[in-house]
């Protein structure tokens, strides 16, 4: 069944099948379906399940592989990693049941409760106090810490993940360029150059943590001004901390994370060192920051792939921000 042609009964209808196999009982109504306007790398739908043992209606989530995204990645893994880290202290969705060959939903999916709250890519330097855009400020930033200093080995990740030890700079770009030749439609001079560059000076990895690999505000649930959900651990693994805190501190992306004036870059970093206890290498710290422009650029050729291929409704390409911010790290 094609993404773009699914229906709100389509989706009920493989939501009820799929539900009562895994029970192994009747099927719950569904009800108040719709589908998420964010996210682009998945297709969320959310619904209620009434039951009819007489109990409230459960919230959940759908999370469906989309024809085509700005990135590939495994619905089975993140069940897994949702499930271990179910006995962690982060704030994460619990999972209910995984389709991981889409036999049963049309694409690979899982299914998890929806936490109460909502995002906003914007928030930091939205409509709020100035003073109440700081501290949330801040308690991202030890949520980002406290995701880096979860016991992984505790946890059992080591089954799930891969640790890729000191080479944890390397196995990424790795990852990357693998993923930029198999979708790239031309090349372009500036990833190229960015990539010549990263390749020569990749550091080596200090100490291994747990990676969310797509922090934001736009991934975190807020109610009352809490944090009640860190969502989307899709890209999770296992690698250098400096990678994550490199992806929310890189150029592309200071509206989403700093605040000008109040909650710059040096003060975000400062204060995730004092929290996580780690001591951030400058030079490292930039690699990653490059990198992180570097992954940006090989999604949207993925995303331009799609596209072309007839997988996605809109076109993403490297944009002039993208590659001229690229050049500026590697110069700089």
């Amino acid at each position: 069944m094609s993404t773009r042609s699914a229906t709100d009964s389509d989706i009920v209808a493989l939501l009820r099948a799929f539900i009562a196999a895994q029970t192994q009982a009747p099927p719950p109504e569904i009800i108040a379906l719709q589908r998420a306007s964010l996210g682009r790398s998945r297709e969320n739908w959310l619904f209620d399940a009434l039951w009819d043992d007489g109990s409230d209606p459960e919230p959940l989530i759908v999370r469906r592989d989309p024809e085509g995204g700005l990135v590939n990645t495994d619905r089975a893994l993140e069940f897994q990693v949702l499930r271990a880290l179910e006995d962690s202290v982060l704030p994460t969705p619990a999972v209910r049941w995984l389709d991981a060959t889409g036999d049963w939903l049309g694409r690979p999916s899982l299914i998890m409760r929806r936490q109460p709250g909502h995002s906003d890519y914007h928030v930091l330097n939205g409509e709020l106090p100035l003073n109440v855009r700081v501290a949330l400020a801040e308690r991202l930033c030890d949520l980002l810490a406290a995701v880096h200093l979860a016991p992984w080995e505790q946890l059992r990740l080591a089954s799930v993940l891969c640790d890729p030890g000191e080479r944890a700079a390397s196995a990424e770009l790795e990852r990357f360029v693998a993923v930029l030749r198999s979708d790239q439609l031309r090349t372009y001079p500036e990833v190229e150059a960015a990539l010549a560059w990263l390749e020569q000076q990749a550091p080596r990895s200090q100490r291994t943590t747990l990676v969310h690999g797509d922090f934001k505000p736009g991934n975190v649930l807020l109610a009352g001004g809490e944090v009640t959900a860190l969502l989307d651990w899709e890209l999770a693994h296992l690698g250098d901390p400096l990678e994550d805190l490199g992806w929310v501190t890189q150029p592309l992306r200071e509206r989403e994370h700093l605040i000008a004036g109040s909650w710059e870059r040096e003060q975000l970093i400062a204060h995730y060192s004092t929290v996580s206890g780690f001591d951030i290498d400058a030079d490292a710290l930039h690699w990653w920051q490059t990198f992180a422009t570097f992954r940006t650029a090989v999604m949207q050729v993925s995303g331009l792939r799609a596209y072309v291929d007839g997988r996605a409704e809109k076109a993403y390409r490297p944009n002039e921000r993208v590659l001229s911010t690229l050049m500026r790290q590697i110069e700089g």
